[in-house]
């Protein structure tokens, strides 16, 4: 991970008043193929990690996410950079944390219900 995007992150996590908790590079996000599209806004969840998995669900656009199996890829943290730069500052946000962002709108809320299996 590149070093500035480090420092964004945890400004952003105490912006937020979260625990830093970043992922590492090599887990993988569950992410819908319409974030590549550039589609807004930009949603993200992030449950407890498992295995080799971070917990991140990732897509694009309004509402909730597909109930298709096949709407969230694998993708290892690493990639998201190119896939989505504007969103990697917000991946050290804890399990238990969401977001949407858009075009000069952001929000970043806790989300208890994350947590429970």
């Amino acid at each position: 991970m590149m070093k500035g995007t480090r420092l964004e992150q945890i400004a952003t996590c105490q912006r937020y008043g979260a625990k830093f908790d970043p992922p590492a590079d090599d887990m993988k996000a569950g992410v819908a193929l319409n974030v590549r599209e550039r589609l807004q806004p930009l949603n993200g969840l992030r449950h407890p990690p498992e295995g080799d998995t971070s917990g991140w669900y990732i897509w694009a656009g309004e509402g909730d996410p597909s109930e298709d199996p096949e709407f969230f890829q694998p993708l290892h943290i690493k990639h998201l950079h190119v896939w989505c730069p504007e969103l990697v500052r917000l991946l050290a946000l804890p399990p238990g944390w969401r977001f949407l962002i858009a075009d000069n709108h952001e929000d970043v809320w806790e989300d208890p219900t994350l947590l429970n299996p």
